[in-house]
């Protein structure tokens, strides 16, 4: 299976959050899966720790591909195909960050390992 982690998704993951659910954990662990991170994640990280909304996210903020990496996570870069697509989604789910996840989990052929329910606005096909 290939997996897209949603923003909250790797950071609870990597902060051992509980609200992360066990299922979810051995879905990430299976090595069998192929994990993706998007660099969607890395500005949404680093915006949210820059303006005080996100304050335990720091280490991820500085160093995201290092620590992505370090748990043998692929790194997803943003396309203009990704950009177009998440402009001309329709739905009425308005944050950015999550429409450019949504239209990456669509273009890639991925399942977004997430517990937001505004992902379902935009059709897009989610696990947890």
């Amino acid at each position: 299976m290939r997996l897209l982690l949603d923003t909250h998704a790797l950071a609870w993951w990597l902060l051992d959050n509980p609200r992360l659910p066990e299922r979810t954990r051995n879905l990430i662990a299976e090595a069998d899966n192929e994990v993706l991170v998007s660099a969607v994640s890395a500005f949404e990280v680093a915006t949210k720790f820059r303006i005080g909304k996100w304050n335990d996210i720091g280490p991820l903020a500085m160093a995201f591909e290092e620590i992505v990496s370090a748990q043998d996570f692929a790194l997803l870069h943003v396309s203009a195909n990704h950009a177009s697509r998440a402009g001309l989604m329709r739905g009425a789910h308005r944050d950015p960050f999550d429409r450019l996840l949504a239209a990456q989990t669509e273009i890639e052929g991925l399942q977004l390992v997430t517990d937001d329910a505004r992902f379902r606005d935009l059709g897009t096909a989610t696990i947890w």
